[in-house]
Order: C-alpha cells, then sequence, then structure tokens
C-alpha cells in the first residue's frame, strides 16, 4: 500500500484522496453485505490458484483459515469496517493480510474488484432468490389448500366492480395462484442467468495466469463461467430481471390486497382477517385495518422505483465497468428485503382467512349474476343470442323496478318476456345452478375448482423436486 495515500491502488497517486470524496465513493456502508459472499468467493480462487500451481499449498491453507476466521469475526459483530478502505472487498483483504502476512496480499492475484464484485452480487442473488422461493412456495401452497376447502363458497365474480357472475372463493383464489404461479416459472427462469460466474474475467480483458475458471465455477456452485470477459464485469442485467420479476410479483401481491382490503370493510364484509395480522386507531375503538395488505400495497410502488432505477443506472454506461455500478447494490438489496417480507406475511396470512360465507352468498344474490345464465338457458331452447339478451335485459329492468331478483320472479313474471321460458329456468338461476352449469376446465363448478387445485399441488410438488 502506498503510504501517502493509505489505498490499494495507491502507487500511481502523489495525495491521499480528499476526505469527502473517500466518504463520498466508499461501499462499504452497504456492501458489507455481501461478507459471506466475498469470502466464499476467495476461498474459491484461493483454491484454484493453488490448483494450477500459482499459490502453494500451504499459501491456499493459510489464507483459507485466515479467511474462515475472518468470517467468525464478522458474524461475532467484532470485525472492525473502515470506510478509507472502500467496500467490503478491501476491508477483508487487509485484516487478511494484518492476520497472515505477506500471504495475503497474494490472494487478489488473477482478479480485480470488477470480477470479484460481480461474482459476489451474483453468489447473494442466488442466495436470496432460493430463500424468496421458499416463501412464494409456502404462499401458493396455503392458497391452494384453501382454495380446495372454499371449493363450494359462492361469492359474487366481478368486471368493473360491479356484480357480473357467480364464482366461488375457491375459483377466486385459484386465480390469485395463477399469478404467482408465473411468478415462481420467472423467478426460476432468473435464477438460471443469476448462476453464470464472471470471476476470472478480472478488470475487463481476463488475466495472463494460467487460471482455470471451470474449476472455480464447479466449486462456487455456478453452472458455468461467463463467455466474454467485458460483459462479465458490466452486465447487470440479472439484477434488472430480478427487479422486474419482483415488481410483477408486487403487482399481483398489490391487486390481492386491493381485493383484501375491500372485502374486510364494512360495505363488502366478505371476509374477516385474524386480529394479528391487523392493527387499531388510536381514536375510533371500533377499527381494525388491514395494515398488512395496505402496507404491501403500498411497497408496491417502492419496488417499481428500484427497477426504474437499474434500468436508468444501465442505460448510458459504456464498455466494460464503471462507478456507476455501486449504485446497484442498495436498490437491489432493498427490493430483495421487500419482496421476501411481503411474501413471508402473505404466506403467514392468506391461509388464515376465514370467509363470511353467509355474507359472501347474499351478495351473489344481488345485481342480477345469474342474467347471463337465463339467456344461456333462451339460446339453448332456440332463441338467437341477439334476441336473448334483448330479453334478459327486459326482465332486469323488470326486477329493478320491482326490487326483485332474476330467481325471485315467478315463472309468469318471467313468461312475459318471453314464452320460451319453462319451469326448468329456475334450475339456471339459482347461484349453486350458474356455478355448477359452468363444468368445463378452469370453470367455477365446485369439482372442477377441486380438480384445479389438484393440478396446481402437483405442478407445484413437481416443482419442488426439480422437475
Amino acid at each position: 500500500m502506498s503510504q501517502a495515500t493509505n489505498q490499494s491502488w495507491g502507487g500511481r497517486f502523489s495525495e491521499p484522496t480528499d476526505a469527502f470524496v473517500a466518504r463520498f465513493t466508499a461501499s462499504v456502508t452497504f456492501d458489507q453485505r455481501l461478507a459471506r459472499q466475498d469470502i466464499q468467493g476467495s476461498i474459491a480462487h484461493a483454491t484454484m490458484l493453488a490448483r494450477v500451481g500459482v499459490l502453494t499449498d500451504d499459501e491456499r491453507d493459510t489464507i483459507i483459515t485466515g479467511l474462515t476466521e475472518i468470517q467468525g469475526e464478522i458474524e461475532r459483530g467484532e470485525f472492525n469496517w473502515s470506510v478509507p478502505l472502500e467496500d467490503v472487498h478491501m476491508n477483508i483483504e487487509a485484516r487478511l493480510t494484518d492476520k497472515i502476512g505477506i500471504t495475503g496480499k497474494k490472494l487478489h492475484t488473477g482478479r480485480s474488484r470488477n470480477d470479484q464484485v460481480a461474482t459476489d452480487i451474483r453468489l447473494f442473488m442466488r442466495d436470496e432468490i432460493d430463500v424468496i422461493e421458499v416463501e412464494l412456495k409456502r404462499l401458493r401452497e396455503g392458497m391452494i389448500e384453501l382454495a380446495d376447502r372454499e371449493a363450494e363458497t359462492i361469492m359474487p365474480g366481478f368486471t368493473h366492480l360491479q356484480t357480473a357472475q357467480p364464482v366461488t372463493f375457491g375459483h377466486h383464489l385459484l386465480a390469485w395462484q395463477e399469478m404467482l404461479a408465473r411468478d415462481h416459472e420467472r423467478l426460476l427462469d432468473c435464477r438460471k442467468r443469476v448462476n453464470v460466474m464472471p470471476l476470472g474475467a478480472a478488470a475487463l480483458a481476463g488475466t495472463t495466469y494460467p487460471i482455470d475458471r471451470h474449476v472455480s465455477a464447479e466449486l462456487l456452485g455456478f453452472d458455468r463461467p461467463s463467455e466474454n470477459s467485458l460483459d462479465a464485469v458490466s452486465d447487470r442485467d440479472f439484477a434488472i430481471e430480478f427487479t422486474s420479476f419482483a415488481s410483477i410479483l408486487l403487482m399481483h401481491l398489490s391487486r390481492m390486497s386491493e381485493e383484501l382490503v375491500l372485502w374486510t370493510s364494512a360495505q363488502f364484509n366478505f371476509i374477516d382477517l385474524p386480529d394479528r395480522f391487523c392493527t387499531g386507531s388510536s381514536i375510533m375503538p371500533q377499527k381494525k385495518n388491514p395494515d398488512v395488505p395496505e402496507l404491501v400495497r403500498g411497497k408496491t410502488g417502492r419496488v417499481y422505483g428500484h427497477l426504474m432505477a437499474l434500468l436508468t443506472l444501465m442505460k448510458s454506461q459504456p464498455l466494460a465497468y464503471n462507478k456507476d455500478n455501486q449504485e446497484d447494490k442498495e436498490p437491489l438489496f432493498d427490493t430483495v428485503d421487500t419482496v421476501h417480507d411481503c411474501l413471508k406475511a402473505f404466506a403467514d396470512m392468506v391461509p388464515a382467512i376465514e370467509p363470511k360465507k353467509a355474507s359472501m352468498y347474499e351478495a351473489a344474490r344481488r345485481g342480477f349474476s345469474t342474467a347471463t345464465d337465463l339467456a344461456d338457458y333462451l339460446v339453448r331452447k332456440g332463441v338467437a343470442f341477439r334476441d336473448a339478451h334483448e330479453i334478459v335485459g327486459q326482465s332486469v329492468a323488470y326486477g329493478l323496478k320491482t326490487g326483485k331478483d332474476l330467481s325471485e320472479m315467478s315463472l309468469d313474471e318471467l313468461k312475459q318476456f318471453s314464452a320460451t321460458i319453462e319451469q326448468d329456468v329456475f334450475d339456471v338461476l339459482t347461484l349453486e345452478g350458474s356455478v355448477a352449469a359452468r363444468n368445463h376446465i378452469g370453470g367455477t363448478a365446485p369439482n372442477q375448482v377441486r380438480a384445479a387445485a389438484q393440478r396446481a399441488r402437483e405442478a407445484l410438488a413437481a416443482l419442488k423436486a426439480g422437475a
């Protein structure tokens, strides 16, 4: 190190970095979160260097012992992080040199902080994706089981937030599950592109040392080393892709949250959330606020912002590495934390939802939700669809005038709009008949809902098994 600058790169400089600039450009306050991955990568790098003869076996063992001890210091909170040393990498390397002497300085042979940080972030993202996937699986499992239990619980389906046709609560929950299934596929697909190793690209052009990148990749569990050294150190597509996944996932959780907030209101009164997921009011003692879904809905904008930040960060960067890329970590770290916490909250909360079946059923009876069933009934009797549509429209107008639902009208009342209507019309005007009539894959019939839940359960089990 240069005594004038006290930096690992100070040999070319004649004066120390300005104190403000040192603080402004340092990243150790947040990238110390990569310490475990940094040590993991360094151990693999030292192992590979010894295997190709750049380090001796004794040097390798000394380095690995020192790094393992440093890992212990960090885990116990005994490590002294230094801002003048800029980042997690130089802090660990400096401590290693303090512990084992000149051998510690040999660790950086054949690599740069550019490929080192790119490797650390990918290792970190791979670990976090695996943790997030566990919560996503847990949420899907809970949602599928609740849907199966509520396959016959009738509720209104909506378009434009207006009563449209009756569905079941189980069917609605499986619509949520379909969103999460697509998110799950996106997450696993993203992991494939995360799991490519940049180590060995060095600063931008590789190294003249006889390294074996396939050995390093195998030691670190990467699928393969990267193909191009320029791209390896400058690529942050995987971070953008993960944040894109996160934005779509949070959009889905936000849509679910909006419905949960509506359904817990006195105006809907469809469900009850256990008290542990709600809070009260400091002034209104009757209040029970659905804070968990409201907060998830709010955090969606935060993740959207991180996606735009990363896209903007990368949009004008020439090859290869630029200091701009230091700004990738904070939005990425916060996205990881936000996604994990939102999924955990939902995975805990969703299975505990208690449907208010009577309220749901009564709401489905309002709004002429079986009007389409009446039109379909007329078509099956030989009436042209457009004529059937007109007949049902007249029936609904009559119902609005008299305050009667279609199922509450007498046969004579219905026949005034079409002589084709017979006694069997009441088989389709009941909510149960309406739901059961849509007896096809993807339909609302309870047996179809249970079958769909079973298919979802099997698909998730196959995903767990790596099929």
